[in-house]
């Protein structure tokens, strides 16, 4: 089917290119900044739920970072009247290190010859083969590396084929290059790696010959019905948002049930994700990727292809973005959705008459594809005709490869290849759930399974029931999963209740996770605090909106959800936002070279008291076909 187009029509769509174009000629006129500076984020500056209703202005929100001063601004761009609302000097932040940076950096290392002669003193003489990566320095305390805006280096040579650039990683090589001032201030060479051997061409197999082709047909067309960014589905109603930070964003969830739309969500999101690597070694440690905070995953949505990464009848949204200079740019095919079956959603077996009755589940796919130098990340949200949502992240791409001496065990990783060594690392998702479970005064509540010790009312052993805990403050609320008591959480609003008197509610039910394997002292721990807690949940505020904070590139940490919720502000009743923390842990494999499969990893949101019934049993029995 074909894209929208860039329109909006509602104060929760995405900016269109005339507007991020206006944004960028708004600061340019009235900021007051120096030539040399470029645009980190131009973004739709949302509305507040208080300021939703009115029909207010449309306005941008606007981060800026200037070179030659060291400094990064942001602020709000009145689109209509073409007037800065406000604009602030962010003392002591660094915006992100964008891909357009990044890149103009890796030229500039490229083009310095202590790093040629490196390059040659290994034997590598073509440049045009070797990939140059710049990943933002991190802060470990470092005083001259204070206030400064670094980027680290990794290396790689690509295979002779020319398909795979991580082919050769070349180790121990790691150029420091100032993004300010454009040039390379160190390199730090620990020492040369025999380089791997040259895997030969990515693909060396012959195709597979017994795939049948597999179709997915309707020939009537989707259930669904999109009108601008909202879409309707099995009494769904969904609104699509996006920003460069994270991209892909879902707005004004809720679900029509006999007639009566129920808000569930406001907003929904992956606002950070950071990428923490276990090899203590130089030129290593440093290795802590923060793929929203520190790049952003909005510019790196795949333009997606129909029969490849999608399947079906399809439906695609464009996004705009736009570069480190303002000029906006259209992502064709950004965001995918579809339905797709999904199994039984009932079945009642009927044995008196011998017909069992079973209903067939489907579910809409809302998806985005982010390629984020050697990882892709697919981020896929999941509604269910049950009331269920879903959300999962599939992680595939190259496990960031090193080189190893040979014979050489790998003390921090594995061995996937020859010459190659992987190290174990962490996927630390953060969720940012905006609850509005029938209405924004909300409140959450912890549930744990409890065995009865075996005495006189528990004779046989088996007695278990539920325990739930209030969770009425910010304190309070920072919790990590049990196995030993299946732990969960609920969200519900007090003042409606269902048909049985109890309040409505959601369950948050964990999926696959992991405490983290850092230590909350070490450098990233420091700035990814969120990390060691599954859950937190915050009293909603305009301004709380990432959960490492809002500028953590180089920051020294303790930014984001570890410092707001030192006020340990109330949650009973409230407006509240849930953020759920998603560890993965990932030792590579064998398997994972020279591309590894699919990893998946995500959480359901289940509907616990919100309807009165199954809100299911309206849809369609199945008939053999």
């Amino acid at each position: 089917m074909s894209a929208t187009a860039n329109f909006h029509n509602h104060p929760l769509d995405p900016l269109n290119a005339g507007e991020i174009t206006k944004a960028a000629e708004i600061v340019r006129a009235e900021a007051g900044l120096d030539p040399s500076a470029w645009f980190e984020t131009i973004a739709l500056q949302e509305p507040s739920k208080q300021d939703l209703a009115d029909t207010l202005p449309r306005r941008a929100f606007v981060a800026v970072y200037e070179p030659a001063t060291n400094r990064t601004f942001d602020g709000v761009a009145d689109l209509a009247s073409g007037t800065l609302e406000r604009w602030e000097h962010r003392a002591g932040q660094q915006a992100r290190a964008v891909s357009d940076e990044a890149l103009w950096a890796s030229g500039v290392v490229r083009a310095d010859d202590r790093v040629k002669a490196a390059l040659t003193a290994r034997g590598i003489s073509d440049l045009d083969n070797v990939l140059i990566e710049v990943w933002s320095m991190g802060n470990f305390g470092a005083v001259e590396e204070a206030e400064e805006r670094l980027g680290y280096c990794y290396c790689w040579l690509g295979n002779e084929a020319g398909d795979m650039p991580y082919a050769r990683p070349i180790a121990n090589l790691h150029p420091v290059v100032d993004m300010r001032r454009g040039e390379v201030i160190r390199i730090e060479d620990f020492g040369a790696v025999p380089l791997p051997p040259d895997p030969g061409p990515f693909l060396q197999r012959a195709p597979r010959e017994d795939i049948k082709p597999l179709d997915i047909r309707q020939d009537e067309g989707p259930s669904f019905v999109i009108d601008g960014h909202q879409v309707r589905w099995q009494n769904w109603r969904i609104r699509i948002g996006f920003n460069a930070r994270e991209g892909l964003t879902l707005h004004e969830i809720g679900y029509e049930d006999q007639g009566h739309l129920r808000p569930i969500m406001h907003r929904a999101s992956v606002c950070e994700m950071v990428i923490p690597y276990g090899d203590p070694r130089p030129g290593a440690f440093r290795r802590n990727a923060f793929d929203m905070g520190e790049i952003g995953i909005g510019p790196l949505l795949e333009e997606l292809s129909l029969g490849c990464d999608c399947l079906g009848l399809i439906h695609y949204f464009d996004v705009v973005t736009h570069d480190w200079k303002g000029q906006p740019s259209t992502l064709s095919n950004a965001v995918c959705m579809h339905e797709e079956d999904y199994g039984i959603l009932w079945k009642y077996p009927t044995w008196i008459t011998g017909k069992p009755m079973v209903a067939r589940s489907r579910r809409l796919v809302i998806s985005s594809l982010a390629s984020v130098g050697n990882y892709v990340y697919g981020f896929f949200w999941y509604f269910y005709q049950d009331g269920t949502i879903g959300t999962e992240v599939k992680a595939t791409g190259v496990p960031f490869p090193s080189a190893i001496g040979v014979g050489e065990p790998s003390e921090w990783g594995r061995l996937i290849g020859k010459g190659i060594d992987s190290h174990a690392h962490l996927h630390s998702f953060s969720y940012r759930f905006d609850m509005c479970i029938d209405g924004p005064n909300n409140a959450v509540r912890e549930v744990n399974f409890e065995a009865a010790p075996i005495g006189p009312q528990n004779p046989y052993g088996n007695a278990c029931r539920t325990v739930e805990t209030v969770l009425a403050t910010e304190q309070a609320a920072q919790r990590t999963m049990s196995l030993d008591s299946a732990r969960s959480w609920r969200v519900v609003n007090p003042e409606r209740h269902n048909s049985l008197g109890q309040p409505v509610a959601y369950q948050l039910v964990p999926g696959v996770n992991a405490r983290p394997f850092v230590d909350p002292a070490s450098a990233v721990g420091r700035r990814a605090g969120y990390m060691f807690k599954h859950l937190w949940v915050t009293p909603y505020a305009v301004d709380e909106l990432y959960a490492a904070g809002w500028y953590p590139n180089q920051h020294a940490g303790g930014d984001g959800l570890p410092k707001w919720t030192q006020a340990d502000r109330s949650l009973e009743g409230e407006d509240i936002v849930v953020w759920y923390t998603l560890n993965y842990h990932h030792v590579p494999r064998p398997e994972d070279w020279p591309v590894q499969p699919v990893a998946y990893a995500g959480l359901h949101w289940m509907a616990d008291g919100f309807f009165d019934e199954n809100p299911a049993m309206d849809v369609p029995l199945s008939t053999k076909g």
